[in-house]
This record gives C-alpha cells, sequence and structure tokens, in this order.
C-alpha cells in the first residue's frame, strides 16, 4: 500500500472546502470593512509616514 492509497482512501477534501469557506469569509469582512470605515481616517492613516516625527506623536 503506497501513500497515495492512504491519502486517498482518508477522503481530506472536506479540509479544502473548510479553509476555503474561511478564506472567502474573512475577504468579505475586510472588504466590508474597507468600504465601512470613514473616508478622512484611511486618508490620516495613509499619510502618517510622510508625517514629521513630533506630529506622529
Amino acid at each position: 500500500m503506497s501513500l497515495t492509497d492512504i491519502m486517498s482512501n482518508m477522503h481530506l477534501s472536506i479540509y479544502t472546502q473548510i479553509a476555503l469557506v474561511i478564506f472567502v469569509g474573512v475577504f468579505a469582512l475586510i472588504v466590508l470593512r474597507t468600504w465601512r470605515t470613514d473616508r478622512a481616517q484611511t486618508d490620516s492613516w495613509a499619510n502618517l509616514p510622510l508625517e514629521d516625527e513630533e506630529r506622529a506623536r
């Protein structure tokens, strides 16, 4: 009996489907949070690396 036979008989395909559902769910949550965040706040976050150190504190 080879390793391929053992792995194919374990019916592990459900784990790939579960991982896909989790990935799609997390992706959807990130997209929703991005759309719901205030535009001014995201612009201020984007400008943080460009600000002086004294103003950033």
